[in-house]
Formats: structure tokens, sequence, C-alpha cells
């Protein structure tokens, strides 16, 4: 499994066209065979900065969605509203992997 991370930097100013477009993506990725884990808007604290995370079982499937949503008229529509809004100002995409409990044998600490 690959677990893609987003960091947002965003217009406070256009925080519900934000809202919008990155709440938009989960059925993207869910209809496209990933799994999201939710989206996690500004709160307490800095009031530009939000974060998505949504997994694939592997960094193939990853990149299969990647190229269908080129395609997709839903993710173009998305893009378009980011785009027009200027919701964006940057992001960075990091992509994590799982630390499970260890299989077997003793548990050192």
């Amino acid at each position: 499994m690959i677990t893609c991370h987003l960091h947002y930097e965003i217009d406070p100013s256009q925080a519900v066209a934000f809202e919008t477009y990155v709440t938009g993506w989960i059925p993207i990725v869910t209809r496209f065979g990933g799994t999201h884990h939710g989206c996690f808007l500004p709160h307490e604290g800095a009031n530009d900065i939000a974060y998505a995370l949504f997994s694939f079982p592997s960094l193939a499937a990853y990149e299969d969605y990647r190229a269908a949503i080129r395609q997709d008229p839903e993710a173009q529509q998305l893009w378009q509203l980011s785009t027009d809004s200027h919701c964006i100002r940057r992001f960075d995409r990091s992509f994590l992997r799982p630390a499970m409990q260890p299989s077997g044998g003793d548990e050192a600490a």
C-alpha cells in the first residue's frame, strides 16, 4: 500500500472554494480504486495550511489513477475551480508506507 500525503498552502479568503475542491476528490479517488482518509482544514493555528491523505494498493495503481484523472470530467472541473478561485497557493505531495507491527519473534522495545 502507498499513501499520498498532500500538504496545501491555501488562500484563507478562498477557504470555501478550497473545501469544495479538496472534498470533491474523495469520490474520484474512491471511483478509481483508492481509499480516501480525509481532508483536514485549518481550524486552530495557521489559517493557510490544509492536508489530504489517500491510499492505493500500490504505486502502479496510483499511477493508473493519475493517468485516468487526466480524462475525467469531474477532476477537470475541480482543477478549473482551483485555477479560477486561486484557492491553492502551493502544494507538496509525499508518499508514505505503513509501518506495521513486526511479524513473529521477540518484540524488542
